[in-house]
């Protein structure tokens, strides 16, 4: 059997990222992404947003809580997770992108209190940034 799970997404972020760490010390960053989509119907000019939540792991979410703030371009790489869960209201499941690498676009200005320069970090991840040992599903 053949599968294949990869994805890449150029958007903005819609809330400032936010970073937690596991017991272990492995950093665990959270944000969402707005992506644009234009198209044409007939000869109206049309536009649709989706809205992604994206996990990153170790450095590179310490790097994404540092210097990433809402509103700030990227370019995220990497991979659907679906999550399932059942509770009193009944079973549940969401999507969300578990983040490999991401790249900073665009210009911005440093998050308050952050030291070295943003655009040093462009490039977070490097494809290096694999989930730590622990089970993500347990994290949280």
């Amino acid at each position: 059997m053949v599968t294949f799970n990869h994805v890449q997404l150029a958007g903005n972020l819609t809330r400032d990222p936010e970073v937690k760490f596991l017991d272990s010390g492995t950093a665990v960053c959270t944000f969402g992404l707005a992506v644009n989509r234009k198209y044409k119907k007939g000869d109206q000019a049309m536009e649709e947003v989706g809205f992604y939540d994206c996990e990153a792991w170790g450095k590179t979410a310490e790097i994404c809580g540092e210097f990433l703030a809402k509103g700030r371009p990227v370019l995220v790489d990497g991979r659907l997770k679906q999550d399932r869960w059942e509770d009193d209201k009944g079973k549940h499941s969401k999507i969300k992108i578990t983040v490999n690498e991401v790249q900073f676009l665009g210009s911005a200005e440093k998050k308050e209190g952050a030291q070295g320069a943003a655009e040093d970090a462009g490039n977070a991840g490097g494809g290096s940034a694999a989930p730590p040992a622990e089970d993500p599903d347990d994290a949280f």
